[in-house]
């Protein structure tokens, strides 16, 4: 691990002991209990502040629509909480913050019409790593069943972007999301991974090591508090806030059915830039952002440079037009490429016949071929014009 990763730990105590006042807290105890992508919860906190909307979700009575959450609200000891999150060496951040990700304001506009989604009331982060390292990061996600080809291209775009002093975000799944935080860290870059569970946890198992890592160097972030295991719902709900924290989401191998496209479509939803590597078409993997592509939806990127570009400022990482590989006939004006056409390969022929087919005064010809000579494109011979060898 070089120097550049060695980070001091962002003061932790100082900000709870500064901040512990009632609007934290009440953030706390929502976090807690709300499930994360409640957007009717998202919506009240926005009009009326956490404490108030505690208040208003706590007022739920016997029978009522709420219930089951004020019974779960009375449970939630905020200080309580706070304070064992800080013996795990865990944060708490709520907006406002310095370092609080402002995009995930904007997913309060970016809620369903089933009321899914939403600003998170907080985000409870692990590492030293502080987040405002993550304002020009790039979200790298797609298959946990990555092929080598997906492998590849996963490890290639991450090199740059980590090359490039561009942070890289993911879920910290198996898969696609493993190859590129791992990829960044070869490189000696900056990652960070979002989880579905608590900041505590290691989910999956099989990446161990490498949260470990990302929480002792890094950061690892989650909108749910510690002890908290990981659900479906949950994982859909963690894909927002990797498509909002970031500039642009990349997608490498996706099937139809992929929580790598739910972020996708939350990229897309909040007017980030949305990238898609394009894959086999007989691949199960990529049929997912294949289609996604299909559809009008993204921009396909087949190298890091290109998605440099994309989430760079204006003028900046330009990528030179593909082009194939230069070819000596390249260099030639036009009345010499039309020469050159109908000058015979094996038989020579005479100026006058070389003209005729050709289409060009005799003139005009002849001066052509008398360059082209000169550039060893063809060869005079008693008999007349003809090609050169290898030509």
């Amino acid at each position: 691990m070089s120097a550049a990763h060695l980070r001091s730990v962002p003061p932790v105590a100082e900000p709870m002991s500064r901040t512990r006042d009632a609007e934290r807290l009440a953030r706390v105890t929502l976090s807690c209990a709300v499930e994360p992508g409640d957007g009717t919860t998202s919506s009240l906190v926005r009009q009326m502040g956490a404490e108030r909307a505690l208040e208003k979700a706590r007022s739920a009575g016997e029978g009522e629509p709420g219930e089951m959450l004020a019974l779960r609200l009375a449970e939630v000891d905020a200080v309580r909480q706070l304070d064992q999150a800080e013996r795990c060496g865990i944060r708490f951040l709520v907006p406002g913050d310095a370092e609080w990700p402002v995009g995930l304001d904007q997913l309060d506009d970016a809620i369903t019409t089933d009321g899914f989604g939403g600003t998170p009331p907080g985000l409870w982060v692990k590492g030293p790593m502080p987040l405002t390292e993550l304002a020009t990061s790039v979200a790298v996600v797609g298959s946990r069943a990555a092929s080598v080809y997906g492998v590849e291209m996963t490890r290639s775009v991450c090199a740059h972007l980590a090359l490039s002093g561009v942070p890289v975000v993911s879920g910290g799944a198996l898969g696609i999301d493993f190859e590129a935080h791992d990829a960044t860290l070869s490189a000696d870059g900056v990652t960070a991974a979002v989880l579905a569970c608590g900041a505590d946890r290691v989910y999956p198992a099989h990446n161990r090591l490498l949260l470990q890592h990302l929480a002792a160097e890094f950061a690892v972030v989650s909108e749910q508090p510690p002890g908290s295991a990981p659900t479906r719902p949950r994982f859909l709900a963690r894909n927002r806030l990797i498509a909002a924290m970031t500039t642009g989401t990349v997608v490498v191998e996706a099937a139809l059915r992929s929580g790598a496209l739910n972020t996708a479509g939350w990229a897309e939803s909040l007017n980030r830039h949305v990238m898609c590597v394009p894959g086999p078409v007989t691949s199960y993997t990529s049929r997912g952002v294949n289609n996604f592509l299909r559809e009008g939806r993204g921009t396909v990127v087949t190298h890091g440079a290109e998605v440099l570009e994309l989430v760079g400022a204006a003028g900046e990482h330009l990528v030179e037009p593909p082009r194939g590989e230069d070819r000596p006939r390249d260099d030639l004006t036009p009345t010499e490429r039309t020469v050159v056409e109908w000058v015979p390969v094996s038989e020579p022929a005479r100026v006058d016949s070389i003209s005729r087919l050709c289409g060009l005064p005799l003139r005009t010809t002849e001066g052509a071929l008398r360059r082209l000579r000169s550039k060893r494109f063809v060869q005079l011979t008693d008999e007349g014009w003809r090609l050169a060898p290898d030509v």
